[in-house]
């Protein structure tokens, strides 16, 4: 469980199952239909969401909840630069979390996906400029677009074998790169770089 810790949740699980006109709620919500409401708490694992229809939660700040990787399809690093606390809302159900008596929302499921109008108008062995926004030890991520990044193999980042990406970049640097692999269904995407082809 990821929203409240276990003592949390049990009390959360029986409230839910004790309050007959919001478990009555949750089960009719078909998946996929959109519910708004107002954004009532940003945590550091999601933020709960006070749904405009339905009955409240007897123990959380909202009935709806979005997971952390259901508020964007881009990376971003707290809640809080996607969305603010009173802002309006408008999310896909996902499920019905029984556990917690709660709706899971998607915000991200609203939005048009960046990764597939990216591939859209791309194609492998085309080559790109990017800017490196991440160092790991097998490779560096490359943005290329707007929310987009993909990640350059440490053996493809330069003609000569490197041990580590820092040997060759940095974090900000730019990067010519080859698009080696889209993957849509993943939504990744693999790079290599120009003067290594």
């Amino acid at each position: 469980m990821d929203a409240v810790s276990d003592d949390e949740g049990a009390g959360a699980f029986f409230s839910a199952a004790g309050s007959p006109e919001l478990w009555k709620f949750l089960e009719a919500l078909p998946a996929g239909v959109t519910l708004s409401g107002t954004v009532a708490s940003i945590e550091p694992f999601g933020v709960f969401v006070a749904l405009d229809e339905g009955p409240a939660h007897p123990v959380f700040p909202g009935v709806g909840f979005v997971p952390i990787p259901e508020l964007s399809w881009t990376r971003f690093e707290e809640a809080s630069d996607i969305v603010r606390l009173g802002q309006r809302v408008t999310c896909a159900f996902l499920q019905f979390d029984t556990w917690n008596g709660e709706a899971r929302l998607s915000l991200r499921a609203t939005l048009p996906d960046p990764f597939q109008a990216f591939a859209d108008g791309t194609a492998v062995g085309q080559a790109l400029e990017g800017r490196v926004t991440k160092l790991v030890p097998f490779g560096a991520f490359v943005e290329v677009a707007r929310g987009i990044e993909g990640l350059v193999h440490v053996r493809d980042l330069a003609p000569e074998p490197v041990r580590a990406p820092e040997e060759v970049v940095r974090v900000g640097d730019s990067l010519a790169v080859v698009v080696t692999e889209i993957d849509r269904e993943r939504r990744r995407l693999a790079l290599a770089g120009r003067d290594a082809r």
